[in-house]
C-alpha cells in the first residue's frame, strides 16, 4: 500500500457502492472502477478496425460496469474470443511523476492502448500486471486533459499454447475444467510515483524459536525512471497492534542507475518482547512502512516459521495436522468476480467448517483472499498455471517461459502474506514421465531463487498408480508430498508413506459428488470412511476437499445444466448435508457428557469431557471457549490428546443442552446437542 503526495485528478470514480465492493490495497490508488463502454468483437476486427482511437464511434457499445465479467451476461455466456472496453478519464498530471496504469487481474490476453498509442500486452488470466503510461497522456491543460483508454481482451484459452489451456494430445475433454470466464475481472487503477520509487518490498521475518527473538530482512525493490544516478536513502517503520517497534537496521548503501531497478537489503533483529508469532489461532501482524525520499509503501507481515521434519509438518515448531478445501472462482451470477462480501462470506463458510489448510485452486484468486487469511488464520498452498499439461508441453520453451512469468506474477504480489506457506509448480501432470520429472525440478529451483521461504509441492495423480521407486515420480523433488486421491485412501497413502517415509503427505485433493448413486448422503459417507482412513496415518497433515463449492463447467462429466455438484456448499452458498458433517468431523476437539445431575430449583451440573483430537485434525489448542446460551467458559490449553473436565451449572435445560466451541478468532467451529440420558449428538 502506498501514501503519495496530493495531486490534481478530475475524476469522480468511487460515487456508487458498487464499485467500492472491490478492495484496492493501495489506499492513495485511482480507481478506474465504474462505468465502461463495452463490444464484443468475435471476428478480432478491432485492432483492424481502430476501436482503441478516441474518434472512433461508440455507437452499439454497451454500458457495463467494471470490474466485470462478460460471461455471466446470459447472451455472452458462451462466447469465446476477444472484447473491448472503453472509456475516457481527465486526469492532469505533474511533472516529475509517474503514471502506473495498474490490473489487478483480466482474462486471459490483453491489449492496452492509451490515447490512440498501443502501451502493451500480457498474458495471464490471474495475476496482476502494470504499464507506465506517463509519456501516453495528454499534455497539461487548466482543466485536465481527457484521456482514452482502451482495452481488447480475450478468453480463447482453449489453445494448447495458453496456460491454462487445452491439451496437445487431442482428448474431448482437453480444455481445462472450468469455465474460461472472460472480462476486466479485477480492479483497474492508477497510482502517481516520483520518479523514484519503491516499486516491491518482500519482507522476510524468521523467529528464533529458542531465543524467541526474530530477524527481519527487507528487500526493497527501487525503480530510477529519472535520468541520474541516484542513491537512496530508506527509513522503515514497524507496528504493531498501532504501537512502534523500535529496531536498529543494518542498511548498506547503494546505488541505482538512470532508468533502472534495484533491490535493496536492509537487516534487523526483533528482541523476545516484541516478537508475537502469527499462528492459525493467534494471526498476530505486524504493519511496514518503506519510506524512500517522498514516496511511502505499506504493507504487513507476520512473523512464524514453517517447516517439514520427520513426516510432520511444523508450525512454530509444533506439528499441525489440519483438513482444508479447494475454492473454485465461480459464483452464481457473479462468474470469476471476487467482492468483497463474497470473500468474507466464503471464508468465513471455510473456516467455520473446519477448513484451515488449503490448496485453493488451480490459479490466483484476489488478493483480498490472502488478506483475510491473514487476519483470521488460514494456511494456503498457492498454485500457478500447469493444469494437466502434457509432456511436450512442459518441454517447450515457450510455454515454460509463460510458466515463469505467471509464477512470478503470483510470488510477487503474495509474497509477505503469512498465510502463504507453500507454492505448488502445477497439479495433475504426468509426474513419473522425464518431461514431468524435468518440469518438477526446474520450475521448484527457479521458484526458490525467487522465494526460498516457502515451502515447495504439486499436486500429483500419478502416485496413486503406485510408483515401486521414489525416483519414479516427481515428488522426490518436493518438501511435502501432494496428493488427489479419490478412494482406496488407506492403501494409496501407505505406499506413499512408503517412498517418502520422511516427508508429510497432504492430501490436495479427494472427494465425491452430490449426484452420485447415494446422493447427498454419499458425501457424507465418503467424509466419514475418508476420516477413519486417515486418522491412524500420523504423517497425513492435511487433507483439502474437492471442493468446498459447485462450480461451472464445460469439462467431461459436467452436468446438462453445466454444473459440477462437488461442494458443501451449492454455487449460490446454500449449504449441503456435508458442510455440518465435514465440521464436525475436521473439528480439533470433540466433546463427550461425564455426567447430568439434577440439583434444586431447577439447576442441573452437566459435567463435559473435552478433549484434544490426538489423531487428525490434531494442534495445540489455546484459548478456545465453550459457548453454552449467553455463559462462555474458557477451556484450559490442551496438547492433542489431552482432556479436560468442565462443570456447568445450568439452569431452563431440562432434557438437551447445545454447546459451540469458540476459536480465539471468535469462529465457532464445533456445536454439539447435549442430552441428559443419551449420548452426545452432533447437531444439525
Amino acid at each position: 500500500m502506498r501514501q503519495r503526495l496530493l495531486f490534481l485528478v478530475l475524476i469522480t470514480l468511487c460515487a456508487s457502492a458498487s464499485f467500492a465492493q472491490y478492495t484496492i490495497r493501495d489506499p492513495n490508488a485511482i480507481p478506474l472502477h465504474g462505468e465502461w463502454r463495452f463490444a464484443l468483437d468475435p471476428v478480432d476486427a478491432g485492432e483492424r478496425g481502430n476501436w482503441y482511437r478516441d474518434d472512433a464511434s461508440l455507437n452499439r457499445w454497451e454500458k457495463v460496469t467494471v470490474p466485470h465479467c462478460f460471461s455471466v451476461d446470459p447472451r455472452f455466456q458462451f462466447y469465446t474470443g476477444t472484447a473491448w472496453y472503453r472509456r475516457t478519464f481527465p486526469f492532469q498530471s505533474t511533472p516529475g511523476k509517474r503514471v502506473i496504469l495498474h490490473f489487478d487481474a483480466a482474462y486471459y490476453a490483453t491489449s492496452v492502448w492509451v490515447n490512440n498509442r498501443k502501451v502493451g500486452t500480457h498474458e495471464g488470466g490471474y495475476t496482476p500486471f502494470q504499464f507506465d503510461i506517463t509519456d501516453f497522456l495528454q499534455a497539461e491543460s487548466a482543466t485536465g486533459a481527457l484521456n482514452t483508454i482502451a482495452v481488447s481482451v480475450n478468453n480463447n484459452t482453449w489453445k494448447t499454447t495458453t496456460i491454462p489451456g487445452a491439451k496437445d494430445n487431442n482428448l474431448p475433454e482437453s480444455f481445462p475444467g472450468w469455465l474460461n470466464y472472460g472480462g476486466l475481472i479485477r480492479p483497474v487503477y492508477l497510482t502517481v510515483e516520483p520518479e523514484v520509487y519503491v516499486e516491491n518490498v518482500k519482507a522476510e521475518a524468521s523467529p528464533d524459536l529458542v531465543k524467541g527473538t526474530a530477524t527481519l530482512v527487507l528487500k526493497t525493490r527501487i525503480r530510477n525512471a529519472g535520468k541520474q544516478a541516484i542513491t537512496p536513502k530508506l527509513a522503515f517503520r514497524v507496528e504493531q497492534n498501532g504501537k512502534p517497534v523500535v529496531l536498529t537496521w543494518k542498511q548498506p548503501a547503494g546505488s541505482v542507475a538512470a532508468g533502472q531497478t534495484t533491490v535493496l537489503e536492509a537487516e534487523t533483529v526483533l528482541k523476545a518482547a516484541d516478537v508475537k508469532l502469527w499462528s492459525v489461532d493467534q494471526p498476530t501482524l505486524y504493519d511496514l512502512q518503506v519510506v524512500s525520499a517522498t514516496d511511502t509503501v505499506r504493507t504487513h507481515f507476520g512473523i512464524r516459521k514453517v517447516e517439514v521434519r520427520n513426516a510432520q509438518l511444523l508450525l512454530n515448531g509444533q506439528p499441525i495436522k489440519v483438513a482444508g478445501g479447494n475454492r473454485v472462482v465461480d459464483h452464481t451470477g457473479l462468474g470469476s468476480l471476487e467482492p468483497d462480501w463474497l470473500v468474507e462470506k466464503d471464508m468465513r463458510l471455510m473456516k467455520e467448517a473446519g477448513m484451515e489448510l488449503h490448496r485453493l485452486t488451480h490459479y490466483t484468486p484476489s488478493e483480498t483472499v490472502y488478506d483475510w487469511a491473514d487476519r483470521n488464520g488460514m494456511l494456503i498452498i498457492s498454485e500457478a498455471g500447469n493444469w494437466q499439461l502434457t509432456p511436450r508441453q512442459m518441454d517447450n520453451d515457450t510455454m515454460r517461459t509463460k510458466f515463469r512469468q505467471q509464477f512470478r506474477e503470483m510470488a510477487e504480489r503474495d509474497w509477505n502474506h503469512p498465510s502463504v506457506i507453500a507454492y505448488s509448480v502445477g497439479n495433475e501432470y504426468l509426474s513419473e514421465q522425464p518431461a514431468g520429472q524435468r518440469w518438477t525440478k526446474d520450475m521448484i529451483a527457479y521458484a526458490r531463487e525467487l522465494d526460498p521461504t516457502r515451502l515447495y509441492t504439486f499436486a500429483s495423480m500419478r502416485l496413486n498408480t503406485l510408483p515401486k521407486k521414489p525416483e519414479d515420480e516427481a515428488s522426490q523433488y518436493c518438501d511435502f508430498i501432494s496428493t488427489n486421491t479419490y478412494g482406496n485412501h488407506a492403501n494409496i497413502l501407505k505406499h506413499i508413506h512408503s517412498l517418502y517415509p520422511d516427508k508429510p503427505i497432504f492430501v490436495s485433493e479427494y472427494g465425491t459428488r452430490a449426484d452420485g448413486k447415494e446422493g447427498e448422503a454419499g458425501q457424507v459417507t465418503h467424509i466419514e470412511k475418508f476420516l477413519a482412513d486417515i486418522r491412524p496415518l500420523p504423517y497425513v497433515v492435511g487433507a483439502s476437499w474437492w471442493s468446498f463449492n459447485d462450480y461451472l463447467s464445460r469439462h467431461d462429466g459436467t452436468n446438462p445444466d453445466g454444473t459440477r455438484p462437488w461442494g458443501l456448499v451449492r454455487g449460490d452458498r446454500s449449504k449441503r448435508l456435508l458442510y455440518k458433517a465435514h465440521q464436525t468431523g475436521m473439528a480439533p476437539v470433540t466433546i463427550e457428557k461425564v455426567s447430568w445431575t439434577t440439583g434444586g430449583e431447577g439447576v442441573h451440573n452437566v459435567t463435559l469431557r473435552i478433549t484434544a483430537r490426538p489423531d487428525f485434525p490434531a494442534y495445540t489448542l489455546k484459548k478456545y471457549q465453550l459457548k453454552v446460551d449467553k455463559m462462555r467458559l474458557t477451556i484450559p490449553d490442551l496438547q492433542p490428546g489431552q482432556q479436560a473436565n468442565l462443570t456447568l451449572p445450568v439452569r431452563g435445560f431440562d432434557k438437551t443442552l447445545t454447546v459451540e466451541v469458540i476459536k480465539p478468532t471468535g469462529f465457532s467451529i464445533l456445536t454439539q446437542t447435549i442430552d441428559s440420558t443419551n449420548d452426545t449428538r452432533a447437531s444439525n
